[in-house]
């Protein structure tokens, strides 16, 4: 496929979520459909003029339901984004794609979650941790077979261990991973729908529970419920309807030599020009034809924040073991800082919907309408989690 093939070629229209929070005691289903309606509300288009879907590969609410739930509309492409945090910008690629190729006209994506209440680690009582967890060890595939048996079984153990090499090779601070989560907690502050509201200080952070060093409580990504829903459709079409478009001027997929885990990181040290990450953003440039100093705002997979720090530098805003200084005296906060990154909150401060709720607020910033909207904004960067496999697109006004 060529570079330029879906340069352009279509829009977000309509985008959808409920309410955030960490027990609505609602189903994931439920959830879905009234996120996917608001969506459809927003472009001014019936659910029945769907005829794309790009699914989550975590999502719960399977097509067929949902589908049956909208009125049956007939689906021409359906497709799945994987491998995590690092497919949730991934999504937009593949509804692109779809638009592109004439498979579909109106994609439909979303992501729903109910697990606000559930712990991060762990079976416990609230029947949280990941599946493979509570597997045993016959059953265990891939990398699950050597991690964890030896207690490597959750992203923050996975993160803190590649944040902690990053922070011995370039002397990334706690100072610095604050300036993260108190830039992003401002703009929850401002935002009505996060349900983080509470400022927080530089203090606060270093004062909050240490997780798995480097790491403590504030670095890490919340636990929640809520639902988002995106509609992407032609960028002709686009133009008639009921909200100002959010063009994809770009998008990028890429993996590096392995997948997510530790692999990716100490085969190579954190020279990870070879990784995933920083594939996916050669190609992004190349394809939107502008560069990282053109960007007005950029919306990272900030699940912990030495990853936002190391997207910095995937991404090209700075050089290698730039990130901390970057992110220094409110690098990334609005209205002011180096690039204003995440001004919903992002999934430190806002919501986990892995990455979504993060894609939701680049549409706003383009069409004006953030709670903490930057001045003139034309071009947004959405990238998700700097983890292989990986994607990335950038919406323009």
């Amino acid at each position: 496929m060529s570079a330029a093939t879906i340069r352009g070629r279509a829009a977000v229209v309509g985008i959808g979520q409920t309410a955030f929070g960490k027990s609505l005691g609602r189903s994931e289903y439920d959830m879905a459909l009234e996120a996917i309606l608001a969506a459809c509300a927003d472009a001014g288009l019936s659910p029945r003029d769907i005829d794309g879907t790009v699914r989550y590969d975590m999502e719960t609410t399977d097509e067929e339901n949902l589908l049956a739930a909208l009125g049956h509309p007939d689906l021409g492409w359906f497709a799945s984004s994987a491998w995590g945090g690092g497919g949730s910008a991934s999504v937009l690629v593949l509804a692109a794609t779809a638009i592109a190729a004439g498979m579909a006209s109106t994609v439909l994506v979303h992501r729903s979650r109910a697990r606000g209440k559930h712990s991060a680690y762990g079976a416990g009582v609230h029947q949280g941790g990941r599946y493979w967890e509570r597997l045993g060890e016959v059953a265990l595939t891939g990398l699950n077979k050597w991690h964890v048996p030896h207690g490597l079984v959750a992203a923050f153990q996975e993160m803190a261990m590649i944040a902690m090499r990053h922070r011995i090779e370039y002397g990334t601070t706690d100072e610095q991973y604050a300036e993260v989560a108190v830039a992003f907690r401002s703009h929850a502050v401002r935002n009505p729908h996060a349900v983080m509201g509470t400022p927080i200080t530089i203090a606060d952070h270093h004062a909050s529970r240490m997780v798995s060093d480097p790491l403590r409580l504030l670095d890490c990504c919340l636990e929640t419920d809520g639902a988002v829903a995106l509609v992407v459709t032609a960028a002709e079409r686009a133009r008639d309807l009921r909200q100002p478009p959010a063009y994809i001027l770009a998008g990028a997929m890429a993996a590096g030599g392995h997948h997510i885990r530790l692999s990716t990181y100490y085969e190579r040290g954190s020279n990870r020009t070879d990784d995933g990450a920083p594939r996916a953003a050669r190609r992004l440039w190349a394809m939107a034809g502008v560069e990282p100093k053109d960007i007005d705002v950029a919306c990272f997979y900030d699940f912990f924040t030495p990853l936002v720090i190391m997207a910095l530098e995937d991404y090209g805003f700075c050089g290698p073991g730039e990130g901390g200084p970057f992110v220094e005296r409110g690098g990334l906060a609005w209205p002011d800082g180096r690039l204003v990154c995440n001004t919903n909150g992002g999934q430190l401060s806002e919501a986990f919907i892995h990455g979504f709720n993060n894609t939701v607020e680049a549409v706003r910033q383009i069409r004006g309408t953030s709670t903490a909207q930057v001045a003139g904004c034309e071009l947004a960067l959405v990238a998700g989690g700097n983890t292989d496999p990986t994607g990335a697109v950038i919406l323009r006004r």
